[in-house]
């Protein structure tokens, strides 16, 4: 009996563990307790897109189902988000569509057979129908711009109203793209708000496309607000320098409308003056101030003194030690001053330039004198030269017009030479290149003129004028698909002036040298007289050279090859090219290039190494 309760207690209670289970199951899907949950199924898909090709990098890189097959094998989606994707596909397609025009467009979607490698193949064939062409633009103005009071500022909201219907960028008769319609109205509130209308907004915008006849009608009306004036100078961060001295640069007088441009313009100013390391010029565009808006002009003085030593080596006249110092206001004066010292080898130089700070035209008054003595060609010439003149430099142009004081002395042998000059010189130099320092394409250009009166201790006294032209011309070219580079140069000089009239041997020409004709020594090119090189009243010299870089791995460091010709001589008809070739090394430093050159001057048969760093205008 007890066997048999025993027997029955057993099998209730493996019927009871059983019905356990059965209801885990049951409670969790069928799945025994402890089992892991299986993961969804993940699907690797190749997306196919037919649509024109101007339109298909735009589905590519936007659409989602083509986004999301270029994602890792562990984040591939499940069939579920892939159904998902392929569902939304041909509405976003056609939601793109629209952006470029394409109210019309047709998306279809289907899955395709599996390829050999079991890759699951989806294709979206789009259909973008015609484009939306713009029909009519209505662009009006409301505040200041459409309701202007006083002759100049009605003068202004016309040209302002002008050139905002002009450079608007949808006309009719173009296609309607979203990122046209955008860009238009930002570019169109910018020129407002740039040209005298800071406060400038949209009050209304609106873009009607009709699909059916795939045509659009904008409508646009641009609240300017106020016309703001410009009111008082604001300058902070002075401490040594002058207020009149900023004052000066301004360029605008107080009433004068307000100009992005023209506060831009002041800005670059007085960073052009080198007084300043940094500058900033703004107003707070604040309605209740539009009459009269102060100017802010933030300031960051530079160093009242500058000192710069250095050690070199010139191939022309050997090596050097040079001091330079610059004070930015001596004596507490309005002006600046730069003074040199260069001594080396063959040349020695001291010089002190004081230049007035610059007026609002950024003209500068100026007063120089420099004293040299040059021991580069055997004999020891001399000179003293003041000047005196006026000076506009800018970014790309810069004019000199100045009266100049030349005495010189020249000792050769048992022969003493004793000459001077006073002339009145104008010097133009025009700059249209892609970098000031590292030009590599445009030109360049520098022209001087002189008129005066020589006087010399072998030679008559007269008058003569002086004529020297320098151009330069840099061009990238393709070889071979590879980038070359070429530069050409020229200079071209003459004395006019009768035979017997002594001038003195500065304002004469000679070639040779680095940046002449290299191959020769530095000015050895001209007039003999017996063994002794003298100053030609004409010159002519003429460069072409190639160069690109050595290696990607190194772009500044270039290989080039030059040649070069030029000579001197008292008439053009004497004057007979001497010619000079060779190969060198560049390096794109900085602070400007570095030159080394092996040429050879084909009159003297031999080869020379010329060495020199920064572009000689």
């Amino acid at each position: 009996m007890r066997g048999g309760t025993l027997r029955t207690g057993i099998a209730l209670a493996s019927l009871l563990l059983s019905g356990c289970a059965s209801l885990s199951g049951l409670f969790n899907g069928g799945k025994p307790v402890g089992a892991p949950a299986a993961d969804p199924q993940k699907i690797a898909y190749e997306l196919e897109i037919e649509a024109p090709e101007a339109l298909r990098p735009l589905l590519q890189e936007h659409l989602d189902l083509a986004r999301f097959q270029r994602i890792g094998e562990d984040e591939r989606l499940s069939r579920i988000e892939l159904d998902r994707l392929a569902a939304a596909a041909p509405a976003q397609a056609r939601s793109l569509l629209e952006t470029e025009g394409y109210f019309n467009a047709e998306a279809r979607f289907e899955r395709l057979a599996a390829d050999e490698r079991g890759l699951q193949r989806v294709r979206l064939t789009v259909t973008p129908g015609p484009r939306t062409e713009v029909t009519r633009v209505d662009l009006s103005f409301a505040g200041a711009l459409q309701e202007p009071q006083g002759e100049d500022a009605q003068a202004l909201a016309e040209r302002l109203r002008a050139q905002l219907r002009e450079d608007w960028n949808l006309d009719p008769g173009r296609y309607f793209l979203q990122s046209r319609w955008s860009s238009g109205k930002t570019e169109a509130l910018a020129t407002a708000r740039a040209g005298g209308y800071p406060l400038a907004r949209w009050a209304h915008t609106a873009a009607r496309v009709h699909a059916e006849t795939n045509s659009a009608e904008l409508e646009l009306q641009l609240d300017s607000g106020p016309l703001f004036r410009l009111g008082e100078l604001r300058i902070e961060g002075l401490k040594y320098q002058h207020e009149e001295t900023v004052r000066r640069l301004a360029g605008f007088t107080p009433g004068q409308p307000y100009s992005e441009r023209g506060l831009l313009d002041f800005q670059e100013r007085l960073l052009q003056t080198q007084l300043f390391d940094g500058a900033s010029v703004d107003i707070q565009p604040e309605a209740e101030q539009a009459e009269a808006t102060p100017v802010l002009v933030r300031l960051r003085e530079a160093p009242r003194q500058q000192a710069t030593t250095g050690i070199g080596y010139n191939a022309n006249t050997g090596q050097r030690v040079t001091l330079e110092h610059l004070h930015l206001i001596p004596f507490g004066l309005p002006m600046r001053s730069l003074s040199k010292l260069d001594l080396g080898r063959d040349l020695r130089a001291a010089s002190l330039e004081l230049t007035s700070h610059p007026q609002n035209d950024m003209q500068r008054n100026l007063g120089s004198i420099a004293l040299e003595e040059d021991r580069s060609e055997g004999e020891i010439k001399t000179s003293l030269t003041a000047r005196l003149g006026r000076l506009r430099e800018t970014t790309r142009d810069e004019r000199l017009y100045y009266i100049e004081l030349l005495r010189s002395h020249e000792r050769a042998d048992d022969l003493s030479v004793s000459a001077g000059a006073l002339s009145i010189n104008g010097q133009w130099t025009r700059r249209r290149v892609d970098n000031n320092l590292l030009p590599t394409e445009g030109h360049t250009a520098s022209l001087q003129l002189g008129l005066g009166r020589a006087d010399s201790s072998i030679g008559a006294n007269g008058f003569f004028g002086r004529v020297n032209l320098k151009t330069a011309w840099y061009r990238p070219f393709k070889l071979s698909s590879q980038t070359w580079y070429a530069n050409t140069r020229l200079e071209v000089g003459q004395v006019f002036v009768k035979q017997d009239v002594g001038v003195p041997d500065k304002l004469l020409f000679r070639a040779g040298g680095d940046d002449s004709v290299r191959g020769y020594p530095y000015r050895s090119l001209g007039p003999t007289e017996g063994d002794q090189s003298v100053g030609g009243r004409m010159l002519f010299a003429a460069s072409a050279e190639i160069a690109r870089p050595i290696s990607e791995a190194m772009p500044s460091l270039w290989g080039a090859a030059f040649i070069d010709a030029g000579n001197a001589a008292d008439r053009w008809g004497d004057l007979k090219p001497a010619l000079g070739y060779g190969i060198g090394l560049r390096w794109r430093s900085p602070v400007g290039p570095l030159r080394i050159d092996i040429a050879r001057g084909h009159e003297l048969r031999k080869w020379r190494l010329h060495f020199s760093v920064g572009i000689a205008l």
